[in-house]
């Protein structure tokens, strides 16, 4: 899979929710490999959308048609700023629910000193998430340049994710969520999504 996560600041969320409805309605069609995608504003007016692929094959194939560079420079227009882009095949899914019917998303961003053994722990999560998090329907973490991270979290609604949020975590992941945050650099990122706007083909 290679995903590519793309954000800046906006100053009108419906237009660009618009715009991006035109996207998936005129070009996702002609998108080789296009998997799917989960954008929002935040509350704050930041742009977030991350776009998934089979591969980075087919997603430099979308970028070089002439529709999606027409499209694209209607959406630039909308960020009040230059945009950021991400871009990793270093790329993780668990996905225990159904991450089309969330109804809130937060996507985290951050830094680890040790990209490899946080993946480790990540993987190695003896937690069953369906009864500990019932709340939570899916998961994709993306490693970048120098260990930064995104991590989008699909949940059902905003009110079942806050309540998780405050239920203790079983002991086994409580240790791994010690070792995690120990691995940590600097502050993490938040951008909470209450309407996200997920897409997929078909």
């Amino acid at each position: 899979m290679f995903v590519q996560v793309i954000q800046g600041a906006v100053s009108d969320a419906q237009r660009v929710r618009d715009h991006m409805e035109t996207w998936t309605r005129d070009l996702a069609p002609g998108a080789t490999g296009w998997l799917g995608s989960t954008a929002g504003v935040t509350a704050d007016g930041q742009a977030v959308a991350v776009v998934r692929f089979e591969s980075e094959e087919a997603a430099r194939a979308n970028s070089d048609r002439a529709e999606q560079s027409a499209w694209w420079e209607g959406m630039a227009a909308l960020y009040t700023g230059d945009p950021v882009f991400h871009e990793s095949v270093w790329v993780d899914v668990d996905t225990p629910g159904d991450p089309n019917k969330a109804g809130f998303v937060q996507v985290m961003q951050g830094r680890t000193s040790d990209a490899d053994r946080a993946r480790e722990l990540m993987a190695s999560d003896p937690t069953d998430w369906a009864a500990y998090r019932p709340d939570i329907l899916g998961t994709l973490m993306v490693g970048h340049d120098e260990g930064a991270w995104t991590m989008t979290i699909w949940f059902s609604s905003e009110a079942d994710a806050r309540a998780g949020e405050k239920k203790e975590p079983p002991p086994e992941m409580a240790k791994i969520m010690e070792e995690m945050a120990g691995l940590g650099v600097g502050e993490t990122t938040y951008f909470d999504l209450t309407d996200p706007w997920i897409e997929g083909p078909g």
